[in-house]
């Protein structure tokens, strides 16, 4: 097709094979759709397509993404508000004739991508086998607020902050999980009450205390609150590190990695968290043996 449709916040682009959807970068523009940039969505990762009336006098053309297609829509679980839904153009009302004119050259390039996987012995509307839309690109990282998480394209980091995180993942310290050590990643929006990320590792890979609680007791787990982790920043960096889980998946499992963090400290940093460590001991939070193990550990990352 090769044609550019125009709408608020986004533009897109039809393709012989795909839509390559341009996001603005405006104030206006949802955060999220900024961060995104632009993304290629291959017809065979759409299974529908929609056209139906938006408010205040506009259209909304959507494209509806195939289960198991995208990964940032696996990692959002529904989560996300019509606003920062990446698959919707919104147009005003009177370009409907037009929209609806795309909306019909879109479904029959759906159709032919369907007869394609029947071709090929597959069941057209199963869910996508792999991931067909690519992941936002590593590194990337945000702020919790009880830690900084990194990932830089096969370890996903952990470290905590002495003023938000809880005792639980002061005494396990510091995490640092390899992809290949994950079956997934679990993320509740932080727009929603108790937002977290939370990495499930695979059987005999769990983390220090991990489990399926409390993410605040969780050292697996990361969590969120008012300006820590926000959409644009914790949503990609899901995307990014499920879509490395999946692709880890299919290849011969790595080493494991230490959980302790590598290389050495700034001993500022070390001295902050012995003092923090030593306010949870006289607390009575953390015991003897604990605090005489992990200051002896700190101080070994000197």
């Amino acid at each position: 097709m090769g044609d550019v449709l125009a709408g608020i916040h986004a533009t897109w682009e039809f393709d012989s094979d795909s839509v390559l959807i341009r996001f603005e970068r405006g104030i206006r523009t949802p955060k999220l759709l900024s961060a995104l940039g632009e993304r290629r969505i291959p017809h065979e990762a759409l299974s529908s397509v929609t056209l139906t009336p938006g408010k205040r006098g506009t259209v909304v053309l959507r494209a509806v993404p195939r289960p198991g297609a995208d990964p940032l829509t696996e990692a959002a679980a529904g989560q996300l508000r019509e606003s920062g839904d990446p698959y919707r153009l919104v147009l005003p009302a009177e370009s409907e004739t037009l929209a609806e004119y795309y909306a019909d050259e879109l479904r029959a390039a759906l159709t032919a991508a369907r007869r394609r996987r029947e071709d090929r012995g597959e069941a057209p509307d199963e869910p996508a086998e792999r991931y067909l839309v690519a992941a936002p690109a590593a590194p990337l990282h945000f702020k919790a607020y009880d830690g900084k998480a990194s990932f830089d394209g096969t370890t996903v980091s952990f470290r905590w902050f002495w003023t938000g995180a809880s005792s639980t993942k002061w005494k396990a310290g510091d995490q640092r999980l390899a992809v290949t050590e994950l079956e997934g990643v679990e993320w509740r929006s932080p727009e929603l009450f108790d937002g977290y990320l939370r990495l499930l590792p695979r059987d005999g890979h769990g983390t220090a205390g991990s489990g399926s609680g409390e993410a605040d007791h969780d050292p697996a787990a990361v969590v969120f609150g008012l300006g820590y982790g926000p959409v644009h920043e914790s949503l990609p960096f899901a995307a990014a590190v499920l879509a490395a889980v999946r692709g880890a998946a299919k290849r011969v499992p790595a080493p494991a990695l230490a959980m302790a963090p590598a290389g050495r400290r700034d001993p500022a940093d070390v001295a902050d968290r012995i003092r923090h460590l030593g306010e949870l001991h006289q607390a009575g939070l953390v015991t003897d043996e604990e605090f005489t193990a992990k200051k002896t550990e700190l101080l070994a990352e000197l």
